[in-house]
C-alpha cells in the first residue's frame, strides 16, 4: 500500500521545506504548492491524508474554506507562526482541525498525525456513521502505513508456539524491566525491529517515542545530522535548525537497526554518548544531555566484524548488555501456519486484499527453507493475494520453487508428529535396500555376540540418513522426524560425516 500524501499549502519555501524534512521523516508522501496551485494539486493526489496551511497567506481563510468544503472533507492543519495569531481565527476554528505553532518539532506533528488517523481511519463496525463520519475510501487505512510490522502491538507480533519464540518472550520480559542497552542479533527478515518495539512497549517508557533508524541506509556524511541533528548553517544544504534521532527518542527508545554496517568515526561518536549520555548537535559546542535507551540490531556477526577491524570492540559490549538472538524461521518452521495467519489479518484489516492456503500449499510451504525469513513469507502472501485475490491457494498455485515439494505435501508436517510417534514408526520407513536388515535381526542377538557401540552407531546414521531422504535434505526438519535439536543433529551429521 502506496503511503499517503500531505499537502503543504505555503508562500514560504523555507518553512515548507523545513517540514517536510521531519513529515518525510515520518513516513508521509509530502507535496508542497504555493496559494495559486493548491487546488490542482488535491485533484492530483489520490491518497490525501491532510492539508497543512499556512496563516500568513493573505487569502488563506479563503483556501481553508475551500478546502473544509471539498466533499472528501480533508483535515487542514492551520500552521501559526509562534507568538502571532490569525485576527480571523474565531472565524477559523469551525473550518480547521487544529494549529500547529512554527517552528514545529517531530513530537508535535506526531501528535497531530495520530489525531488525524484516530478521528479519520477505521472506525468502531459496531457504531453506525453519519454521512459526515463516512470518510471516503482512499483515506481507508492510513492509521496502518507501514502495513504487517505496524498493524498491532509488537508484543501481538511474536507470534508463535515454538520454543525459539517462547525464550524470546521471556528475555523480553526480563529486560524491559529495566533500561539495559539490548543488542538483537539475526538474519535478515526475522523480525529484529518488531522484537525491539515490543521491549519498548512492555517498559515505563512506552508513553514516549520509538525512533528507529537504519545505520546502514544513510550515507555516512549525513549519519551524524541524523542522529545528532544540526544548527542551521552548519553544512551546505543546512536551511534551519534540525532536530535528531535522539532528541526525538528523548525519554523513549531509540533503535539502531544494522549497527554493523556503522562507519567507525560514528560508531566513536556513539561510544561517547552510550558512556556520558551527552552530545552536540552538528555545528553546535552546546552539550546537551540525553535519556534515551538504545536497542541496536544487526545480522552480521560482530565477533567477526571486530577481527577484521570494522566494529569497535568496546562499542560491542557498551551494546551487549542484553543479547537477544532470533532464531531464522527454518528453525522455528510450526510457526509457520501462525505467522501465515497473521499476515493475512493484517493484509485484510489494511484492506490490502485477502487469500487462503490450502493444507496442502502449507503443508509445502513448510519444506522450504526460507532464506529470506518472515519478510520473504510476507512477500509471499502478498503476492498471493494479488494473483489469487479472496481465493484458495493450492500447492499448483505457488511459485515454482515450490513445485519439488508438491509430492510429500500430501504427507504430515514436521510440525504434526507428535511425542507420542515413536521410533518404530520410523524403523517401519527404513528401505529394505539401506545397509541395516530387517526387523528380524533388531529383535535377535547374534550367537558369536556383536559390538553394541558399533551397530548402534549404524543404526542412528541410517536413521538420520532416513530422515534427511525423506525431508529432502532439509535439516531443520529432520532434526524434529528424530526429537532431536538441530544443533544435535548437525554435529552427528559431522561425526557420520553424511552431506546434508
Amino acid at each position: 500500500m502506496a503511503l499517503p500524501y500531505i499537502l503543504l499549502v505555503d508562500d514560504n519555501k523555507a518553512r515548507s521545506q523545513n517540514l517536510e524534512t521531519i513529515l518525510q521523516f515520518m513516513e508521509y508522501r509530502v507535496k508542497i504548492a504555493d496559494s495559486a496551485s493548491y487546488d490542482a494539486s488535491i485533484s492530483e493526489l489520490d491518497q490525501l491524508f491532510g492539508v497543512f496551511v499556512a496563516h500568513d497567506l493573505t487569502n488563506h481563510a479563503t483556501i481553508i474554506k475551500d478546502i473544509t468544503h471539498k466533499p472528501s472533507k480533508i483535515p487542514v492543519v492551520l500552521i501559526i507562526e509562534k507568538d502571532t495569531s490569525p485576527q480571523d481565527s474565531a472565524a477559523l476554528d469551525d473550518n480547521i482541525f487544529q494549529a500547529l505553532e512554527y517552528p514545529a518539532t517531530y513530537p508535535a506533528l506526531k501528535r497531530i498525525t495520530d489525531k488525524i488517523s484516530a478521528t479519520f481511519g477505521v472506525q468502531d463496525s459496531g457504531q453506525e456513521q453519519t454521512p459526515e463520519e463516512n470518510i471516503t475510501e482512499r483515506r481507508r487505512g492510513f492509521t496502518d502505513r507501514r502495513g504487517y510490522d505496524r498493524r498491532f502491538s509488537a508484543q501481538d507480533r511474536l507470534k508463535g508456539n515454538s520454543k525459539a519464540i517462547a525464550n524470546i518472550r521471556k528475555s523480553i520480559a526480563q529486560v524491559a524491566k529495566t533500561d539495559a542497552n539490548v543488542l538483537i542479533l539475526g538474519e535478515s527478515g526475522t523480525g529484529k525491529e518488531i522484537i525491539a518495539r515490543a521491549v519498548h512497549d512492555a517498559s515505563l517508557r512506552r508513553p514516549k517515542l520509538f525512533v528507529p533508524i537504519n545505520c546502514g541506509a544513510i550515507p555516512a556524511e549525513l549519519l551524524e545530522s541524523e542522529l545528532f541533528g544540526h544548527e542551521k548553517g552548519a553544512f551546505t544544504g543546512a536551511l534551519g535548525v534540525r532536530q535528531g534521532r535522539f532528541e526525538m527518542a528523548e525519554g523513549g527508545t531509540l533503535f539502531l537497526d544494522e549497527i554493523g554496517d556503522m562507519p567507525m568515526p560514528m560508531q566513536v561518536k556513539l561510544l561517547r554518548v552510550l558512556q556520558e549520555r551527552t552530545f552536540e548537535r552538528v555545528g553546535s559546542n552546546k552539550t546537551m544531555h540525553c535519556d534515551v535507551r538504545v536497542i541496536a540490531a544487526t545480522h552480521r556477526h560482530l565477533s567477526e566484524e571486530i577481527k577484521a577491524n570494522r566494529f569497535r570492540e568496546d562499542l560491542f559490549y557498551r551494546l551487549n548488555v542484553f543479547p537477544i538472538e532470533v532464531t531464522p524461521l527454518r528453525e522455528r518452521i510450526e510457526d509457520l501456519p501462525l505467522l501465515v495467519e497473521d499476515i493475512i489479518s493484517c493484509m485484510e484489516s489494511a484492506n490490502r486484499g485477502s487469500v487462503q492456503f490450502t493444507k496442502a500449499a502449507l503443508n509445502a510451504l513448510m519444506q522450504y527453507e526460507w532464506p529470506g525469513n518472515i519478510r520473504e513469507l510476507a512477500n509471499l502472501i502478498e503476492r498471493m493475494a494479488i494473483i489469487h485475490p479472496d481465493e484458495r491457494v493450492d500447492v499448483s498455485n505457488l511459485p515454482e520453487k515450490f513445485q519439488q515439494y508438491k509430492g510429500i505435501s500430501e504427507t504430515r508436517s514436521p510440525a504434526q508428529l507428535s511425542d507420542s510417534d515413536d521410533i518404530s514408526e520410523l524403523l517401519e520407513k527404513i528401505d529394505v535396500n539401506d545397509s541395516i536388515d530387517s526387523s528380524p535381526a533388531l529383535a535377535q542377538l547374534p550367537t558369536e555376540g556383536i559390538d553394541l557401540k558399533e551397530y548402534l552407531n549404524v543404526l542412528e546414521g541410517d536413521l538420520i540418513r532416513q530422515a534427511l531422504i525423506e525431508c529432502s535434505g532439509v535439516v531443520a526438519h529432520a532434526a524434529k522426524r528424530l526429537n532431536m535439536r538441530r544443533t544435535t543433529l548437525v554435529e552427528k551429521l559431522r561425526k557420520y560425516n553424511l552431506e546434508r
